[in-house]
């Protein structure tokens, strides 16, 4: 996060010219602009820079008084930081109350309360990574690294207070803890990432970095005039970052010692006359680096809003398009904002008093999105069905557990319905966990204990190994070894009378997804055997399916299977909900999606993926649950069922569907001869 240059210090241009390198990177990776995979590291190289500038204001200090005055340096730093963040905040805010969704709004307002209080960098440590697409429906992101300079502006002065009898104890122990986060950061990336990521232990040795070094230069009497070979190194590591280091798992990490050191390099050698400081200090860089802090402040939800209105760009142009409104709006808060609060005469009790009331109205504003689950009551009618659907998921699965021992040991068991040995097993992927509600309701009904074993994208079949566009090689592999376990586990499962199969079978017959999923691809081969060529998935699927059952039928008194319900291709939930919110908006996104499908567009998939299990059904093997007649009139079947979302996307059902299906699954936890 680029910090503006406090005014008590020599002006460097060409730390402006630096400025600009780190945030153009940063704006030019976040808009997907190709060649730059390592974009994100104009963050480390802000840090540094921070670290160097912030470092250098208080040692001076310390150097001539003996003391830090934390009222005269926290005052400069809200001056500098804190009215152009509250102006980006609001303006978002108000631009995400036309926007997103309910549940997107209360996350939001989660997120405008972490970085208000300096803590969004934790928050978002809980939540998904960095790299994630996840990360495009977040407008407040960036400001992680807005959280992480600011606990550096907690730690750091009250540090050099704690030990500032000691020079050199002081010294000794800010190049220990420079140490220490940096083989923190080293040896815990692998395992840790999104920690290393996002928290300040981590990141502290990239702000130390430039903290030791304007301390070095104040000790020694340097003019940072250097040598320009060291210049050139230091741009070349900066820039070769940007271009070469991946992103994901293995940053920060070794990788980020790379432009660290490169800034570092930059900055010490920063005022001699040599073409690379010539050229940072040319007036383009200069320009971008004034207002970088501004910058980097609004192209981030710039992006978020804009892809979320519009889907995604419709061509290089528009993209452009939209980082130029990025760079107008942080020049007009640069112009109107930044600068006139730095030349601003105020008393610090005013300025002090207006950064309170506005963390305070923040706060609140961002509690009252949170209380009221995101103000569902902004949208009409049209559009309730969807949010709702879309919001309706959620579940309890405080129940679960990993045994610690015994033939399940380290599967996740799920125990539905009241307490005691289970009579009913429930095995099956991802549509397991979409019906768990209603199972759980019916077996509560019945009086009948069960237990559901799932795990996404996994075929509850035997004998299968699977590789998966959406899943890891290890998960792949973990789903063939649960598998395998739960087969030999059945022989001491004795409480259990019946097993319910649940899974997307026309998925695993076809291998692929279908409609707004469509790109999801799968491969299901015998785990046993060499790849499969030129054999068709559904034969694969069948043979499986018979050897399934017929182990099934060893330990179990009744298989019964549940009809895979239809598949509404062009149906998400969430994105109905967007596209209905937003008709009517200029430049929002053409509808892709529909809430019905005729059944003639079904039969194929539907064919395949049903033929196995109705041959076995008709010849007495398993019994057969068919939800469609539920979902689908003669003619289609329809994600909304008289008002009511029934689809969460294209092929998992909502708990609200679950629970209005839940009669078919009266059978399943009714005992044998009851009601008879």
């Amino acid at each position: 996060m680029p910090t503006p240059e406090n005014r008590s210090l020599p002006y460097r241009s060409e730390i402006d010219g630096l400025r600009a390198i780190a945030v153009i990177a940063v704006v030019l990776y976040h808009f997907g602009v190709p060649g730059l995979s390592g974009g994100f590291v104009g963050v480390d190289v802000f840090f540094v820079i921070s670290g160097f500038l912030i470092g250098g204001i208080l040692w001076r200090e310390y150097d001539a008084t003996g003391r830090i005055w934390l009222r005269h340096f926290y005052m400069r730093r809200f001056r500098r930081l804190a009215p152009a963040f509250f102006t980006m905040a609001a303006v978002t805010t108000l631009l995400a109350w036309a926007l997103l969704l309910p549940f997107e709004f209360r996350e939001y307002g989660k997120a405008l309360i972490s970085a208000t209080v300096y803590l969004s960098n934790v928050l978002f440590y809980r939540q998904a990574g960095y790299f994630d697409t996840a990360s495009e429906d977040k407008p407040l992101l960036h400001t992680w690294s807005l959280a992480v300079e600011e606990q550096f502006y907690i730690f750091l002065p009250l540090f050099i207070l704690l030990l500032s009898r000691n020079r050199r104890a002081l010294l000794l122990a800010l190049a220990g803890c420079w140490a220490a986060s940096l083989a923190a950061c080293i040896w815990l990336t692998p395992t840790h990432p999104s920690a290393t990521f996002y928290l300040f232990p981590f990141r502290a040795w990239e702000l130390l970095s430039g903290v030791l070094l304007a301390i070095w230069g104040i000790e020694t009497g340097r003019r940072w005039r250097g040598y320009a070979v060291l210049s050139w190194l230091g741009l070349a590591l900066v820039l070769a970052s940007v271009l070469l280091i991946p992103a994901g798992r293995h940053f920060p990490g070794l990788l980020a010692m790379a432009p660290v050191l490169g800034t570092v390099l930059l900055l010490a050698n920063g005022t001699g006359m040599n073409p690379v400081n010539r050229l940072l200090s040319a007036p383009g860089p200069v320009f971008f680096g004034r207002i970088s802090y501004s910058l980097y402040l609004w192209h981030w939800p710039v992006l978020t809003l804009s892809l979320y209105l519009r889907g995604g760009y419709s061509s290089w142009a528009e993209t452009l398009a939209w980082m130029a409104v990025s760079v107008v709006l942080a020049w007009l808060s640069w112009r109107l904002v930044e600068a006139p609060m730095r030349r601003a005469r105020l008393p610090g009790f005013v300025f002090l008093g207006g950064t309170v009331a506005a963390s305070a109205a923040m706060l609140a504003v961002g509690g009252w999105l949170y209380v009221k689950d995101g103000l569902p009551g902004r949208f009409g009618a049209e559009v309730r069905p969807h949010i709702a659907a879309s919001g309706d998921f959620l579940q309890d699965w405080s129940r679960c557990h990993r045994p610690t021992e015994g033939p399940l040991m380290g599967l996740e068991v799920c125990p539905i319905g009241p307490e005691g040995a289970p009579r009913v097993l429930v095995w099956g992927d991802s549509h397991v966990r979409a019906v768990k509600e209603g199972l759980d309701r019916t077996a509560h009904e019945a009086g009948t204990p069960g237990l559901i074993l799932w795990r996404a994208g996994c075929p509850p079949l035997f004998g299968l190994r699977k590789t998966e566009s959406a899943a890891t090689p290890a998960q792949d592999t973990a789903c063939t070894q649960a598998n395998l376990q739960i087969r030999q586990a059945l022989p001491r499962l004795d409480s259990l009378d019946k097993v319910l199969l649940v899974g997307r079978w026309a998925y695993y017959a076809t291998g692929t997804g279908v409609g707004l999923d469509e790109a999801n691809r799968i491969a299901i081969h015998p785990a046993e055997a060499p790849r499969q060529v030129g054999v068709p998935q559904v034969e694969t699927l069948t043979e499986a399916a018979e050897t399934t059952v017929s182990g099934l039928l060893d330990h179990f008194d009744e298989v019964i299977v549940l009809r895979q319900p239809p598949e509404v291709a062009q149906y998400d939930s969430r994105l109905a909900a967007r596209e209905a919110a937003h008709a009517g908006w200029p430049l929002a996104r053409a509808p892709v999606t529909e809430t019905a499908i005729p059944r003639t567009a079904l039969s194929a998939r539907a064919d395949a993926a049903d033929a196995p299990w109705q041959d076995m059904a008709e010849a007495g093997a398993i019994s057969w649950i068919d939800p469609w007649p539920r979902l689908c009139d003669d003619a289609a079947c329809h994600a909304l069922v008289e008002g009511t979302g029934y689809y969460f996307d294209n092929n998992h059902l909502t708990n609200s569907a679950a629970l209005a299906l839940r009669g078919l699954f009266a059978r399943v936890f009714t005992p044998e001869g009851a009601g008879s």
